[in-house]
C-alpha cells in the first residue's frame, strides 16, 4: 500500500510540474497563436537568478527572482513578439526559437557552458513521514507549489476582470479586440503570467536535477509542448489535463519498464503519447483554437 501511495505522490508531482509547463505554453497560445519554445529560456532564468542571490534572505529570493524573470517575458513580448504580432504563425515560430536560441547562447557567454550546481534550502532533500511514507521535503514543496499556482491562476482567471478578458482573448481574441479589450495591455499580461509559472517550474526543476545549464529549459518546454498537444491546444483545462496525464505515463513507464530499458523512457513516453493523438487528434478537451481566425 505504501508503495502505491508512493507512486501516486511521485505522479502528482511529476504531473504538476508538466502541468505548469503547459500552462505557460498555452496561455500565449491561446491568445497569439504562438508556440512560445523561447519559455524554457524563462525557466532557465529563474534558476540562474535564483542561484545568483542564494546568499539573500529568503523571501528577498522570491521577490527578487521572480521580477528578474518578468522583467524579460515583458521584455520578451515587447522586443520579439510585439512587433510581430500579425505576422504568420510560422514567422512568429521562428522568432520563438530565435529568442530561444539568443537566451541561450546570452546566458553561455554570461556563465559559461558548463553546468553549475544547484543547492537551494539544503535541508529540502530530507525525508519526512507522512502517513507512513517517506517523502522527500523538495517533494512536499514541489506539491504545495503546484496546487498554490494551479489554485491562484484558476481564481485569477474566474474571479479577476483581467482574468476573464484574459480567458475571453484566448478563445477569440479578434472578436476580444472588438468589444474593446486591450490587446497590448492582455498579451503582456499573459507573457507575465507565463514568467510566473515559468519562475516556479524553475524553483522546482532546478532543485530537482541538481544544476544549471544554458540549455536547462529545453527538455521542460518540450514535454511542455507535448502536454499541451494532448490536452488540446487553445484550452488551458487540457494543457493542465495534459500535464498530468504526460507525469503519470511517465513515472508509470519508470516503474514498469525494465532495469535495461529505463533509459529509453522517452521513447515510450512519446510512443504511447503518439497513441493518445492517433485516438483523440485534437486533443483530449477539442476547442476551436486551431481554426483559422476570421
Amino acid at each position: 500500500m505504501n508503495i502505491a501511495a508512493q507512486h501516486i505522490v511521485d505522479m502528482l508531482s511529476v504531473g504538476g510540474l508538466y502541468a505548469l509547463m503547459a500552462l505557460g505554453i498555452g496561455l500565449i497560445f491561446g491568445i497569439m497563436r504562438l508556440v512560445n519554445f523561447a519559455h524554457g529560456e524563462l525557466v532557465m532564468i529563474g534558476g540562474y537568478a535564483i542561484w545568483l542571490i542564494a546568499d539573500l534572505p529568503g523571501p528577498l529570493i522570491v521577490v527578487l527572482s521572480l521580477a528578474i524573470v518578468a522583467i524579460f517575458a515583458l521584455a520578451m513580448e515587447r522586443i520579439a513578439f510585439r512587433p510581430l504580432r500579425d505576422a504568420s504563425p510560422a514567422t512568429l515560430l521562428v522568432a520563438a526559437f530565435a529568442v530561444s536560441y539568443f537566451l541561450q547562447n546570452l546566458a553561455m557567454l554570461i556563465f559559461g557552458a558548463r553546468p553549475k550546481p544547484f543547492t537551494f534550502a539544503d535541508g529540502l532533500i530530507e525525508n519526512v513521514v507522512v502517513f507512513g511514507l517517506r517523502v522527500p521535503q523538495l517533494q512536499i514543496l514541489s506539491l504545495v507549489l503546484t496546487i498554490l499556482a494551479l489554485a491562484g491562476l484558476a481564481l485569477f482567471l474566474k474571479r479577476t476582470r483581467m482574468g476573464v478578458q484574459m480567458r475571453a482573448a484566448a478563445q477569440d481574441f479578434r472578436m476580444a479586440r472588438l468589444v474593446g479589450i486591450p490587446a497590448n495591455r492582455i498579451i503582456a499580461l499573459a507573457f507575465l503570467v507565463s514568467g510566473i509559472l515559468a519562475w516556479v517550474v524553475s524553483l522546482i526543476y532546478a532543485a530537482q536535477i541538481g544544476q544549471l545549464s544554458p540549455t536547462m529549459g529545453l527538455q521542460p518546454v518540450i514535454i511542455g509542448f507535448v502536454a499541451t498537444v494532448i490536452g488540446g491546444l487553445g484550452s488551458l483545462t487540457g494543457a493542465a489535463i495534459g500535464g498530468f496525464v504526460v507525469g503519470c505515463l511517465s513515472v508509470g513507464l519508470q516503474i514498469m519498464l525494465p532495469g535495461d530499458l529505463r533509459e529509453f523512457r522517452e521513447a515510450f513516453l512519446f510512443a504511447a503519447l503518439l497513441l493518445v493523438l492517433l485516438v483523440r487528434p485534437a486533443g483530449i478537451v477539442a476547442t476551436s483554437a486551431l481554426k483559422e481566425r476570421v
